[in-house]
C-alpha cells in the first residue's frame, strides 16, 4: 500500500499555523503591555507602584544604563563615572529633563526622580 506524499506536508503546515497563532498571541500580549506603559507616561505597572520609592541606582538602571553602562563606564552615551566633577547636580538635572545634543533624549525623568538621579550622579567625582 502506498503512503500519500501530501500527508507530511499537511502535518508541517498545520504545525506551522499553530506556531504562528501562539507567537501572535504572545505578541498581542506584549503590544498591550507596551500600550499600557505608554498610557501611564512610559512607566510600567511596577514603576507605577514603587517608582517614587526607587533608589537612584534603580532609576538609572531602568532607563539610563542601556546607553551609559551599568557601571557608568559609557557606551552609546558618555562615561559618567566622574560626571560630578564636570557638572553640578542642577546641571545634571537639567540635562536629564531637557536632554543634550542628538543622543541624550529629553524627558526620561522629571521632578523628584530627576533630582534623585542628579544628586546621586553629582557625587561621582
Amino acid at each position: 500500500m502506498k503512503r500519500n506524499p501530501v500527508v507530511p506536508f499537511a502535518i508541517i503546515a498545520v504545525l506551522g499555523i499553530v506556531a504562528m497563532i501562539i507567537i501572535s498571541t504572545a505578541g498581542i500580549n506584549q503590544k498591550e503591555a507596551i500600550e499600557n506603559a505608554e498610557k501611564n507616561g512610559g512607566k510600567t505597572e511596577e514603576q507605577q507602584s514603587g517608582g517614587s520609592d526607587a533608589s537612584p541606582e534603580e532609576l538609572f538602571k531602568a532607563k539610563c544604563a542601556t546607553c551609559h553602562g551599568g557601571d557608568l563606564s559609557g557606551g552609546v552615551g558618555p562615561n559618567l563615572q566622574k560626571v560630578g566633577g564636570r557638572y553640578s547636580a542642577e546641571e545634571i538635572q537639567n540635562i536629564i529633563k531637557n536632554g543634550k545634543g542628538s543622543q541624550m533624549p529629553p524627558g526620561l525623568y522629571q521632578g523628584e526622580q530627576a533630582k534623585k538621579i542628579a544628586e546621586w550622579l553629582a557625587k561621582k567625582k
